[in-house]
């Protein structure tokens, strides 16, 4: 509850809020009445953003590793206070929507073997990946998109109407659409900005439709877990928003910007903010990791020395 990330116009009247509590108590109780860890599930991760302008590459580095230190700390705090402690399984999504996110399956392949990777270097103990390959071995991914619509899809004519409803999918709409055009407003786009946002537009239902589906795959493969979303929530909300890095934008994501060191403290920024402000840029392994922001004094009075584990460009 202390990193829950809300919706901006929808606060809770205290902190911690009762009315958010109660919506996960019966679940965490489910846990700890039968002294056995409290399971959550976080559907995040999908893939690095197709657009090189806000991420360093196609592959995980310090934006997802710190969030993923993160999750392992919370687990870490729980079992501090309950012996059995806490498990977060993080379903990884990019499978179920690449397409219409505009990313290759062989780019999200990448990102979910070096996920997978970065988890068991971590915090096995505490996280897991779960993912739509898991569930359908041996199909092809085209395939894979297919019979999970076909169990658990629903009309997409319905989550239209939801939207023009308003409230909590107008705004999910409304985050998607922004990040889909941030994706793909990139410089090898030759149409209009209108154009674009119409795409755009059509295209966050179909995220939306998927995004819902998956989540009831996830509602019968762990019916007992407590939810987590990397999206902002309203007060009450059966999913509990969840900030992984600190930000000033609370939409933005690991796999939609790049962690900059600022001060001692990571932030998470797109890459050509960090640029903007002149940070200067980690390799860690010769892979590029993170920025570094630069001190205020002058250029010359700083010494080019290896960053932690890295070395700036």
């Amino acid at each position: 509850m202390a990193h829950q990330r809300l919706a901006t116009d929808d606060r809770c009247v205290r902190r911690p809020c009762d009315r958010c509590i109660e919506v996960h108590r019966g679940r965490v109780m489910w846990f700890v009445s039968r002294g056995i860890p409290v399971e959550f599930v976080l559907p995040a991760f999908p893939a690095k953003s197709p657009n090189t302008a806000k991420v360093l590459g196609a592959t995980p580095d310090m934006a997802e590793r710190l969030s993923l230190q993160f999750l392992c700390a919370i687990c870490d705090r729980v079992r501090q206070i309950y012996q059995a402690g806490a498990k977060i399984i993080v379903c990884s999504d990019g499978r179920v929507f690449s397409d219409l996110v505009q990313i290759a399956d062989s780019n999200v392949s990448c990102y979910q073997a070096e996920l997978r990777a970065m988890i068991d270097s971590i915090g096995p103990s505490s996280l897991s990946l779960f993912n739509l390959d898991d569930e359908y071995p041996g199909f092809t991914h085209t395939a894979m998109r297919h019979m999970l619509m076909g169990f658990y899809g629903e009309e997409l004519e319905l989550f239209k109407q939801q939207v023009h409803a308003g409230g909590e999918q107008l705004r999910l709409y409304r985050g998607i659409t922004r990040f889909l055009v941030e994706d793909a407003d990139t410089p090898d786009y030759q149409g209009s900005r209108a154009a674009l946002q119409r795409e755009c537009r059509e295209r966050a239902y179909g995220v939306i439709q998927r995004s819902k589906a998956w989540g009831k795959l996830l509602a019968q493969r762990f019916p007992d877990a407590v939810r987590l979303s990397i999206h902002p929530q309203a007060c009450g909300s059966a999913k509990l928003g969840i900030k992984l890095v600190e930000t000033s934008d609370n939409w933005l994501t690991p796999w939609h910007g790049t962690a900059v060191d600022v001060g001692g403290r990571f932030m998470l920024m797109k890459q050509y903010e960090a640029e903007a402000m002149g940070a200067d840029l980690v390799y860690v392994d010769g892979r590029p990791s993170h920025y570094m922001a630069r001190a205020s004094e002058p250029q010359s009075t700083r010494p080019r020395a290896l960053v932690r584990s890295g070395e700036r460009r």
